[in-house]
């Protein structure tokens, strides 16, 4: 059984109807304004950006009790219930996804490392290369060149690991991407020799860039080591748009009455190994430019969102059908090879389940959704500003709920500048195009 905490702070909430002209559209509720498919709701007043928000008087409470109170009701609970009634997706090669988690420690927040981590790889031996030189984010929080002691034993182990385990990490290489995991490699090798000059000349500032530059080429190295793609996507969903693998995205926005920032671009990595279907929708409506000259629709401090089309519509509708195309809920659990879809961890009863895309970094990239209806996201999408108290790193209770499939990896900070009436100008796929399948796009031009 779910958990349903009783307390007179916490309130069901709906889809809200509003925009900032006070005008009526429909926009689909996200979270911490209705936290669809959990039994205990909490209801949180933001600064008062629409006419709607109004309607909250008097309903504000403090979101740390809240917090604390699930918490505490989903610690209670004992056991977990086999998966009956989900969809889940067939691994079609083993994978050891123990590999694949996060590594323990402090709750990982780089947008990158989530993606990294997120892999469907099983080289240990890569994993060791990496870590120490993720770690070097930590150690640069220590204040001045005191840090630099600390890099300089992250690197140390980074350049030991890789050279004990490189026979390991060129094995792992996937047979026709290896030539250039091999220069990938070559390169890490060399750019680790330049970052220990960088740490022996005390040049502190120069660090996180070299850094920076050695996770990506560890990242290109990881996925070369991808060997087509790991799982057959369940019957019922594989006709829709699927992205099998990663692409990326660079999203334009004119930013209207800030004097310090006019227009930005915001780039954003979606991930199709973790939610093919999720990721798909979405480069095949931008294919469609869907949402070129679309307005920020919500931007309160805690999310930034979009996608709500002109009219009485949710999201999109397919022009084949006359009917809205929505896509089933899509969560993907570490130590799980694939997805489970039309189900939230909690409706499931993994209560304390973790998964492999999570609500952790600033810019966050989810789907909204119907409060009561698991499978009906469309083309409404969100950002998460973190932090807030509802939303820990590592202990949020969003995740599980909502289908994240991308992170915003360049000028993300910039999402907390945005405001309801910037215009998105355009979103187009940089890269990974060639990774959808069945596009609808091409049919319908």
């Amino acid at each position: 059984m779910a958990a349903i905490i009783p307390c007179h702070y916490c309130a069901s909430l709906s889809p809200k109807w509003f925009n900032s002209n006070n005008t009526h559209s429909r926009r689909l509720s996200y979270p911490l304004r209705g936290l669809r498919g959990f039994n205990a709701r909490c209801s949180y007043q933001p600064p008062h950006h629409s006419e709607s928000q109004n309607n909250h008087n008097g309903r504000s409470f403090s979101l740390k009790q809240c917090a604390i109170s699930i918490a505490l009701a989903v610690g209670l609970i004992t056991g977990v219930p086999t998966l009956d009634g989900p969809t889940i997706a067939q691994a079609a090669n083993p994978v050891l996804s123990d590999l694949s988690v996060l590594i323990s420690g402090p709750p990982i927040k780089d947008p990158g490392a989530l993606l990294r981590y997120a892999l469907p790889i099983d080289n240990k031996a890569i994993r060791e290369v990496q870590k120490p030189l993720e770690d070097i984010t930590e150690s640069l929080k220590i204040a001045g060149v005191k840090a630099l002691d600390s890099v300089e034993r992250n690197v140390r182990q980074a350049s030991r690991t890789l050279k004990q385990g490189k026979t390991l990490i060129v094995s792992g290489l996937a047979e026709s991407k290896k030539e250039h995991g091999v220069e990938l490699l070559s390169k890490l090798e060399a750019g680790i020799d330049e970052l220990e000059l960088i740490i022996q000349d005390r040049n502190r500032d120069a660090v996180a860039p070299k850094q920076k530059e050695l996770l990506q080429y560890v990242g290109g190295v990881e996925e070369d080591m991808v060997d087509g793609f790991p799982f057959e996507v369940p019957e019922e969903y594989q006709n829709m748009p699927l992205l099998k693998g990663r692409a990326a995205v660079d999203m334009k926005v004119k930013v209207k009455d800030n004097p310090n920032l006019d227009e930005c671009v915001f780039h954003i990595v979606l991930d199709g190994y973790n939610a093919p279907v999720t990721a798909g929708n979405f480069v095949d409506l931008v294919e469609r430019h869907f949402y070129d000259g679309m307005e920020i629709q919500r931007a309160d401090g805690f999310v930034v969102q979009t996608g709500d089309p002109e009219g009485p519509a949710e999201g999109f509708i397919d022009p084949s059908t006359e009917k809205i195309r929505t896509i089933p809920l899509e969560i993907t659990v570490n130590g799980e090879k694939a997805p489970v879809y039309g189900s939230t961890l909690e409706e499931l009863g993994l209560y304390k389940a973790q998964t492999k895309l999570p609500f952790n970094a600033f810019g966050t990239m989810a789907m909204a959704r119907d409060e009561f209806e698991d499978n009906s996201a469309s083309s409404q999408i969100f950002w998460l500003l973190k932090e807030s108290e509802l939303t820990p790193s590592n202990a949020n209770i969003l995740d599980g709920r909502y289908a994240v499939f991308g992170y915003v990896t360049e000028n993300e900070d910039n999402l907390a500048d945005l405001k309801v009436g910037d215009v998105i100008e355009s979103i187009k796929v940089v890269s990974g195009l060639d990774n959808l399948v069945n596009p609808t796009y091409k049919i319908a031009g």
